[in-house]
């Protein structure tokens, strides 16, 4: 979640409270692909066999897949290059140090990213919390605070941003929750994850970034004087978040190439690794892209579910279509729209055609 509080510091922070709600409308969706997960067992990649066919698949793992694993590169950039400043030391050295520790704990697995968030969690949330509560004093209040911005990003374009990135995170998890015990402890744990935890989020970036003037979280808390709690806590949070990315990364990976998970997880961790500082340097236009293209795949897998329960069923597997081309064609319509339409916000849009267009094709070319 670390990442939305940066995407939130960068952006215009007038739009805070905007965001907040419109994220809100996205924490049913999350909790909904949530339940699949739970409900069927089955990976977001799994998942994908389904609703794109065991062939179409690989054009979601590879959207979702490389986008988390350039979620990665940005959160070891994100560590490294401040750290680097602070050490004195030259900010490549921390990239591989750091991509390398993170991609061992990934390669562990579900087990190595449980014991990294317990840890690093409450640690966030205290560190947080006391940050923006400093910075709301020192400031003079939160109008005195926002009354300071000076951001020229339109609304609906810093909106559809921070939920390009909420999205990225919330597509991928089905990987997670289909651990859960039972189906009403996954979606009440994604929801309540996402809604408080990006709450949360949203303000540690804003108040931080509108009080300093700084566009990253980690910098904010070294202008308030909290360089090495910021060193130890944050760079524990990134870990996290980073695990998670690349675990999604090497199970897209896996479903494209067939080759085991924890394989493709040293590689995805390699390439997050060596293009990490591109990639911080391209943020925005990062999130541009997460925002286009992230948000259709999720309201296909949605659809799917709700149009053919059958087919997520225990033994469906031969039964299922090597491709639904209306599923590419939703990803691909909703993607242009995402990137080129400017009226209201890309990530809804987006969805919105991806859906159209999926429900359409299917209903009226498939039988099943």
């Amino acid at each position: 979640m670390l990442f939305e509080t940066v995407a939130l510091s960068r952006l215009n922070e007038d739009i805070a409270a905007a965001c907040q709600n419109d994220d809100r409308a996205f924490n049913g969706g999350d909790g909904f692909l949530g339940f699949i997960g739970s409900k069927t067992g089955l990976t977001l990649d799994l998942l994908t066999h389904r609703s794109f066919g065991t062939q179409g698949s690989k054009l979601a793992s590879a959207l979702i897949g490389f986008t988390q694993i350039g979620w990665f590169g940005v959160g070891v950039a994100m560590f490294a290059i401040p750290a680097a400043e602070l050490l004195n030391i030259h900010p490549w050295v921390l990239v591989i140090i750091a991509g390398a520790c993170m991609t061992a704990s990934a390669y562990v697995g579900i087990k190595g990213l449980e014991i990294v968030s317990f840890v690093s969690v409450p640690l966030i949330t205290i560190l947080g919390t006391y940050s923006m509560i400093r910075a709301t004093i020192d400031g003079g209040g939160l109008v005195a605070i926002f009354g300071k911005s000076t951001g020229s990003m339109t609304i609906f374009a810093a909106v559809g941003m921070v939920i390009g990135s909420f999205i990225s995170g919330g597509t991928a998890t089905p990987n997670f929750v289909r651990f859960a015990k039972n189906n009403k402890i996954a979606v009440i744990t994604t929801v309540v994850a996402f809604f408080l935890g990006n709450t949360l989020m949203f303000a540690f970036g804003a108040v931080g970034g509108a009080f300093t003037g700084q566009e990253d979280i980690f910098y904010v808390m070294i202008a308030q004087g909290l360089a090495i709690p910021a060193l130890v806590v944050l760079g524990a949070n990134i870990w996290t978040t980073n695990d998670n990315a690349l675990y999604t990364g090497g199970l897209g990976l896996s479903n494209i190439t067939k080759f085991r998970k924890r394989p493709m997880v040293l590689v995805a961790g390699f390439v997050g690794t060596v293009t990490a500082i591109w990639l911080y340097n391209n943020f925005v236009g990062w999130l541009s892209f997460l925002n286009a293209t992230l948000p259709p795949i999720g309201a296909i897998i949605m659809l799917d579910y709700l149009m053919r329960k059958k087919a997520y069923d225990p033994g469906s597997e031969s039964k299922l279509r090597p491709i639904n081309w209306f599923a590419i064609a939703g990803v691909v319509a909703g993607g242009l729209v995402g990137n080129y339409v400017s009226w209201g916000i890309s990530a809804v849009n987006a969805m919105v055609v991806a859906a159209i267009v999926y429900f359409v094709g299917t209903k009226l070319v498939y039988k099943d």
